[in-house]
């Protein structure tokens, strides 16, 4: 682990490679899973003040989800999530060539809204946890993201770097630096931190 002030990260964010492979994925991550996107608090209140934006732009089976089951839900676990359709794909999900993509994420690229996706959807397959005291980020390794670790390791591209702008997004451009400078010095002697 690499502890940066009360961020530990797991050796997986820097020693595993990793980049997103859309036409081959098909977005899955937005389609497949046991639950919604885990939201902050923040981003509940942000989905509710957001929707009316938003809602042009999400299919109409995920607008009549939202509309029924709301702007968010609690998961099986209590934490606030996005709502599925039928148990399986984000209500705010769009599809474009066969590919899922976010709803919001478009409002956001057309300049509709100001916040561009939940933090969680960001930064995957990054996984934040807030403990008493630090916050821990894992790195999730999924079977339905075999094509992204491929495509990383064609490309020597790390999880880490993958997710540059998400992770300045969620703990700022010193950490993220200071997380680079510890990745170099890791590569170094990778053997002595078991990568």
């Amino acid at each position: 682990m690499i502890r940066i002030n009360d961020i530990i990260f797991s050796l997986d964010i820097i020693g595993k490679k990793f980049r997103c492979n859309l036409p081959r994925c098909l977005g899955n991550c937005c389609r497949y899973g046991d639950a919604g996107a885990p939201l902050t608090n923040d981003e509940v209140d942000i989905l509710r003040e957001i929707w009316p934006e938003v809602k042009p732009y999400v299919r109409p089976g995920g607008a009549e989800t939202i509309e029924r089951e709301g702007t968010s839900v609690i998961d099986f676990e209590g934490e606030s999530v996005t709502p599925l359709i039928g148990n399986e794909e984000c209500a705010y999900a769009i599809k474009k060539d066969n590919i899922y993509l976010c709803g919001i994420e478009k409002a956001f690229l057309e300049g509709k809204i100001s916040f561009r996706k939940p933090i969680s959807c960001h930064l995957f397959p990054a996984r934040v946890k807030h403990f008493d005291g630090f916050t821990a980020v894992n790195y999730q390794e999924l079977s339905i993201c075999h094509t992204a670790v491929d495509t990383g390791k064609k490309e020597g591209v790390f999880v880490y770097e993958f997710l540059k702008e998400p992770l300045i997004r969620a703990f700022g451009e010193e950490t993220y630096n200071e997380l680079c400078i510890a990745a170099t010095e890791i590569r170094k002697n990778p053997g002595r931190f078991g990568i």
